[in-house]
């Protein structure tokens, strides 16, 4: 099925209920649709290959994405936060395309031999089309969407999405138009990432309003919740802790009646975080959805029953569930050690997942399934006696101390623990003897103050020795990405 096919859904069941909201304008799904069959008629007389955006969000964003499938070409968002030099990379390995872009960005390309530049305004002011509408593609196996990976390794791999693969996630994981004509959902993630085109492919066929902002801060982002009456939300870690951070600081009431549910994801939730979000939401149900790009955004999900089990039960094993992403959804997951060998619970390993909404796949490299279709997640974790699964990080980040793998996340969930400490990234430094040693980088509450040796103390005192951060800087602020993921390889330069 084509991901067109959505669209066309939502907008002959509920064709003038508002789809878009954006500042002042505001399409209905009808609306929505009329623009996505005209910018698939230009950008077939267009001969391009790729329809690709470099531009915040905005209604151009499902117009773009649905117009591409329309056309039956893949659609391609690119991160505007790239440097000029490493957009007209991926520019150039798109070519030719239809590039929908704004002033603020279009000056940072440069020209490309098949690729044409087109204003967002321009763009959702095409002529209507005068024939009969586009009819979408019937293979599945066609690619919708393609996305770079951040490239923080080397230079970024282009992830494929074949219409069949985001079909299987959105028909396993949505009820069509479940959503009631005054549901609302924040959309405050970047186009180019995959919650960005899952949260227009949910939405449209819940039939859901999407309220679009172009960036983050904790205080619009609440006023428009409460002027828009948002309904449902979705955060990464980080956007959440300044919500919390915001209301904190300003003895703020939340005074948002009508938010019933809030999903987070795209990084690790503190524990001290989501507690503190419950206790300011009491009446929102709240989900952890953990996914990747190339498994079509969400595999596993830590449920508003299981958040609310946790939060007050008084057995050790159900209140840690609330550290964990939850049980798999429409996927099989496995957890092996480095030789393949499956592992049984509590047994820390490799992430495996094989569903139909696993795509695993890469331009140009080819499928990385294995044999019987299971993808290498490369992410580090574990599942307990109910499946729920434990993550400990990426495989690039654990510590190889004398031989000995040491998982960051747990030492960070120590420090953490402490109540001086606001933040913390754990990572490794050269040794001379153990190959690698244990750093770590802290961020301090306000006002707070603690010594090394005491936090070197709490670890010694929670896990083995070896654990012990050889070395503790304090920073102002640690660096993550705009989808609320640490970039320990800017930390790792602080101990070379």
């Amino acid at each position: 099925m084509n991901i067109a096919t959505i669209l066309d859904m939502a907008a002959e069941a509920f064709g003038d209920r508002i789809g878009v909201v954006c500042g002042e304008a505001r399409l209905s799904y009808a609306e929505l649709r009329n623009a996505a069959w005209n910018a698939a008629e230009a950008i077939k007389a267009s001969g391009a290959s790729y329809v690709a955006l470099l531009d915040v969000t905005s209604p151009a964003a499902p117009v773009a994405l649905f117009a591409a499938a329309y056309a039956g070409v893949p659609y391609v968002p690119l991160n505007y936060r790239l440097t000029k030099a490493e957009i007209n990379e991926l520019v150039a390995r798109v070519a030719p395309a239809y590039l929908v872009t704004s002033p603020d960005y279009a000056r940072l390309v440069d020209a490309h031999a098949g690729v044409t530049l087109v204003d967002r305004q321009h763009f959702m002011a095409l002529p209507a089309i005068t024939g009969e509408p586009p009819i979408p593609g019937d293979d599945p196996r066609e690619v919708a969407v393609q996305l770079f990976t951040s490239g923080t390794t080397g230079k970024p791999k282009a992830a494929i999405l074949r219409h069949e693969n985001l079909s299987s996630y959105i028909f396993g994981t949505i009820e069509f138009a479940c959503a009631e004509e005054d549901d609302a959902i924040v959309v405050t993630v970047p186009p180019y990432h995959i919650a960005g085109i899952s949260a227009v492919l949910s939405s449209t066929y819940a039939c859901r309003r999407m309220v679009q902002l172009d960036g983050f801060e904790a205080g619009s982002w609440l006023a428009a919740c409460r002027a828009e009456k948002v309904s449902n939300a979705f955060l990464v870690p980080t956007m959440l802790q300044r919500i919390v951070d915001h209301l904190a600081e300003r003895n703020e009431a939340v005074n948002m009646p009508a938010l019933r549910a809030l999903a987070y994801g795209g990084g690790k939730m503190p524990l001290a975080t989501i507690q503190k979000a419950m206790a300011l939401f009491p009446g929102v149900d709240f989900t952890n959805a953990y996914g990747l790009t190339e498994t079509s955004s969400t595999i596993a999900v830590l449920t508003p029953d299981d958040h609310r089990a946790a939060a007050t039960s008084s057995d050790p094993a159900v209140r840690r569930r609330l550290g964990s992403v939850g049980k798999p959804g429409a996927v099989e997951i496995e957890i092996r050690d480095d030789d393949g060998k499956v592992l049984g619970a509590e047994e820390a390993g490799l992430v495996f997942v094989r569903g139909p909404q696993v795509s695993g796949e890469y331009l140009s490299l080819g499928s990385q399934l294995d044999a019987e279709g299971w993808f290498p997640t490369k992410d580090c974790g574990y599942l307990d006696a109910e499946g729920y699964l434990f993550l400990d990080g990426r495989s690039d980040d654990v510590i190889v101390r004398g031989g000995e793998n040491i998982s960051p996340g747990e030492i960070e969930d120590v420090l953490l623990g402490h109540a001086a400490v606001a933040d913390v990234a754990v990572v490794a430094m050269p040794d001379q003897q153990w190959g690698e040693a244990v750093a770590a980088a802290i961020v301090l509450k306000p006002g707070s103050s603690v010594q090394v040796a005491e936090l070197q103390a709490l670890v010694k005192d929670h896990l083995r020795s070896s654990r012990v951060p050889q070395k503790i800087i304090f920073k102002d602020a640690l660096p993550y990405n705009e989808t609320g993921k640490v970039l320990r390889r800017v930390i790792r330069l602080d101990f070379v």
